[in-house]
C-alpha cells in the first residue's frame, strides 16, 4: 500500500484549493457574474433559470458530485477536498445550487442503498443536472414526525400506486422526480411498514400547489398524490425498509456542505456588523455583546462540523446536534439584524421588504423545517443519552 505523507496531502489540498478558486474566478464572469450571492433558502426564486444553467456549467467542468466514485461520474475526492470545495464556493459568493437535493441527498442515498440498476438510471442525471429532485417527507398533521406518515402505496402489478399528501416540499414545482416515504404495509404503525419510493413528478396523478411564505416567496409546496404511479423496482432498499433509508438521507443532508453554509452565515454576520457601525448600534453594549456571541457561536458550528466529519463511527446524534446548532444560531442572527436596525426595521411595504427583514422572517422557519428542534432533542435524548422514550398516543 502506498503511504501518503502529511506534507504530500497538504500540497495536494493546496493545489486543489487553487484549482477551484481559479476556476470560479474565471467562470463567475459575464452573464454568470450577476448570479453572485443569489438564491438559497427564502430566495430560491432568484434567477432560477440562470442558476440552473450555472449548475449545468459546473457539471460540464466536473465540479459536481466530487465525492462520488469515479465509475459514477465523481472524482472520488477526499472529505478534506470536498470541504475545500464548499468553502471556496461560498467564499466566491457563487450562487446557491438549484440541484442540491439531488446531489447532496438522493445521490448519496442511492450510492449507499440503491441497486446497481437504480444507480445507472439516476446518478448520471443528478451529476449532469439533467434531472431535478425534491423530497417527499413531511405531511399535514405530522410535521417533523416522519414516523407518522399517512401517505400510502400499494403494489398493483408492476406499479406502485400512491395516495396521500406531502407538505413543505422544497422546489417541488420545478422537480422532475421526488423520493417519497410511503406506508406500504397495511396496518403498520410508526416506523414499520414504510418504503422509500422514487416517483416521477410529471404525471396526471400529482398536483403541486405553492405555499406563499411571509417573505412573499413560494419555494415550499403542497404535493397531492391521487393514484400516482411509479415502477415496482423504484423502491430503494426492500419494501418496509423506508425508515432506515430515510434516516440515511437525513444524515447526508447535514454533511459536508454545511461548511459552505457557515461561510455564508459568516458573510451575513459581517454585513450586520457593518450595518451596526453605520447606524451607531455598535456602541450599544447589549448589541455589541450579541454580535460577539454570534461570532463565538459561528466558530462552535465549525468546530462541531469538523469533529463530526473527522469521526469514522456512525454518530447517531451528530446530525441532530448540527441541526440544533445552526438553526438556533441563524434564527438568532435574524433577530440580531432586526435589533441593529431598530425602529426602521419595522417599516416596510408589500413590495419593498429589505434583505434583513426577509432574513428575520424566513429564519423563523429554520428551527422547524428539516426536522424541528423538538424532534432533534428527542433523537438526542432517546438514541444517544438512552433516556426513556417520550410518551406517545
Amino acid at each position: 500500500m502506498i503511504q501518503t505523507s502529511e506534507s504530500d496531502t497538504a500540497t495536494s489540498d493546496a493545489e486543489f484549493r487553487a484549482e477551484i478558486r481559479d476556476w470560479l474566478t474565471e467562470n463567475l464572469t459575464g452573464a454568470f457574474a450577476d448570479l453572485r450571492g443569489t438564491g438559497g433558502p427564502g430566495r430560491e426564486h432568484e434567477y432560477f433559470t440562470e442558476r440552473l444553467a450555472w449548475d449545468r456549467h459546473l457539471a460540464a467542468a466536473g465540479w459536481t458530485c466530487l465525492g462520488w466514485p469515479v465509475e459514477y461520474g465523481g472524482r472520488a475526492a477526499s472529505v478534506r477536498q470536498q470541504v475545500i470545495f464548499h468553502e471556496e464556493y461560498a467564499k466566491a459568493d457563487a450562487p446557491a445550487r438549484v440541484s442540491h437535493v439531488g446531489e447532496e441527498l438522493l445521490g448519496p442515498t442511492l450510492l449507499a442503498f440503491g441497486t446497481e440498476e437504480q444507480k445507472r438510471r439516476f446518478l448520471p442525471g443528478v451529476r449532469s443536472v439533467g434531472e431535478l429532485w425534491c423530497q417527499g417527507y413531511s405531511e399535514p398533521g405530522a410535521g417533523s414526525d416522519l414516523a407518522a406518515v399517512a401517505t400510502t402505496a400499494r403494489l398493483d402489478g408492476d406499479k406502485w400506486v400512491i395516495n396521500g399528501q406531502k407538505i413543505w416540499t422544497s422546489l417541488a414545482h420545478v422537480a422532475d422526480w421526488c423520493f417519497v416515504i410511503a406506508r406500504t404495509e397495511r396496518g403498520s404503525a410508526r416506523h414499520r411498514g414504510l418504503s422509500y419510493l422514487l416517483v416521477p413528478m410529471k404525471q396526471p396523478g400529482i398536483v403541486v400547489r405553492p405555499i406563499e411564505q411571509l417573505t412573499g416567496t413560494s419555494e415550499f409546496n403542497e404535493v397531492f398524490f391521487d393514484d400516482a404511479v411509479t415502477d415496482a423496482d423504484l423502491v430503494v432498499g426492500s419494501p418496509g425498509e423506508g425508515w432506515r433509508i430515510a434516516m440515511g438521507t437525513l444524515t447526508f443532508e447535514r454533511g459536508i456542505s454545511t461548511l459552505g453554509q457557515q461561510i455564508r452565515f459568516a458573510r451575513e454576520l459581517a454585513d450586520i456588523e457593518d450595518l451596526a457601525r453605520r447606524t451607531g448600534a455598535a456602541t450599544d453594549p447589549l448589541i455589541a455583546d450579541r454580535i460577539d456571541r454570534a461570532w463565538v457561536g459561528l466558530r462552535v458550528l465549525r468546530a462541531h462540523a469538523l469533529r463530526t466529519l473527522s469521526e469514522d463511527t456512525d454518530d447517531a446524534g451528530g446530525a441532530s446536534v448540527s441541526k440544533l446548532l445552526w438553526a438556533n444560531w441563524h434564527r438568532g442572527l435574524g433577530e440580531l439584524a432586526m435589533a441593529v436596525q431598530g425602529a426602521a426595521g419595522l417599516v416596510t411595504g408589500p413590495d419593498d421588504m429589505t434583505a434583513w427583514q426577509r432574513l428575520y422572517l424566513f429564519s423563523r422557519a429554520d428551527t422547524i423545517y428539516g426536522g424541528s428542534n423538538e424532534v432533534q432533542r428527542n433523537i438526542i435524548a432517546e438514541r444517544v443519552l438512552g433516556l426513556p422514550r417520550e410518551v406517545r398516543p
